[in-house]
């Protein structure tokens, strides 16, 4: 009697990782694109996310279980998932933090596909070309990091850290050899995109508002909230989007990198912004 073939298994790390979309855009990708797999969320403890992800491994193949080929990591995990890897792509060692993980015979490989997904999100679906703009990346923590390279392979003129803490901005901006300053020195520039990419939006925090140029877009890495950078970008006259663009993007990415195959992302952009919309709706009537 043959031997059963079981669906290959993929999974997000995170914690906490319930509210986690991945398995939902994932799930919409493998049907179109009629690929046998699994992906779930996994809540791994906070002192024992290495382990968790060598479990995964092991359960697969073993009894009712497919073969696990990779998975992707959310917060807190991706410095600790970039120390696990014993193989690290260019964008993810230039990232310095890792948020998609493949399995093989030769170990676990390490990349990073946010920067990708954020210009990808930029440039198909918002129809932006970056070369020759001058661009401000706010932040200068892991997610600032991670889509700094990206960038500069865009072309743009000027490519711009800010930071509240300058000194954080200037060793960010000494790595990738770019430019950088405080927060405070904004107004001596005039930018054409500005990429949200600190926190602020998680609580709401108010930024400064740099200077746009006339036809500025900003963008809001959080998704699914109106933040109050996106409030005061709109008010000075830019075109805003959130960062449910890129969250989908860069899942596509990694959906290639596993499966060797790009899923259409319009139409799972296009279900989950309606499915945030609905939601937003039901909230506002409760």
């Amino acid at each position: 009697m043959p031997t059963k073939s079981y669906p290959e298994r993929y999974a997000v790390f995170g914690n906490p990782v319930s509210h986690s979309l991945s398995p939902k855009i994932h799930a919409l990708f493998a049907a179109q694109t009629a690929q046998d797999m699994t992906y779930e969320a996994i809540c791994a403890p906070l002192d024992g996310f290495a382990d968790a992800v060598n479990t995964f491994i092991a359960v697969g193949g073993g009894g009712d279980h497919g073969v696990a080929r990779g998975a992707n990591v959310t917060v807190p995990f991706k410095l600790e998932a970039f120390r696990l890897a014993n193989d690290l792509t260019p964008r993810a060692a230039a990232a310095g933090a890792v948020n998609t993980l493949s399995f093989s015979r030769h170990g676990i490989q390490g990349d990073n596909t946010d920067g990708a997904g954020l210009v990808r999100d930029l440039t198909a679906n918002l129809g932006m070309s970056l070369t020759g703009l001058r661009i401000l990346l706010l932040g200068a923590g892991g997610a600032a990091q991670g889509v700094i390279l990206p960038l500069q392979e865009q072309n743009p003129a000027v490519l711009f850290i800010a930071n509240r803490t300058a000194d954080k901005a200037h060793r960010l901006a000494d790595l990738f050899g770019v430019t950088s300053g405080s927060f405070d020195e904004l107004n001596q520039h005039t930018f054409d995109l500005v990429i949200n990419a600190t926190s602020a939006g998680l609580s709401d925090a108010v930024l400064p508002t740099p200077t746009f140029s006339a036809t500025a877009f900003a963008y809001e890495m959080v998704y699914g909230v109106e933040t109050s950078f996106m409030r005061a970008a709109r008010a000075a006259g830019a075109r805003v989007a959130d960062g449910l663009g890129m969250l989908v993007e860069q899942a596509a990415e990694a959906f290639f990198v596993w499966r060797g195959v790009r899923p259409d992302t319009a139409p799972v952009l296009a279900a989950l912004r309606a499915e945030l919309s609905a939601d937003s709706s039901r909230a506002a009537q409760a």
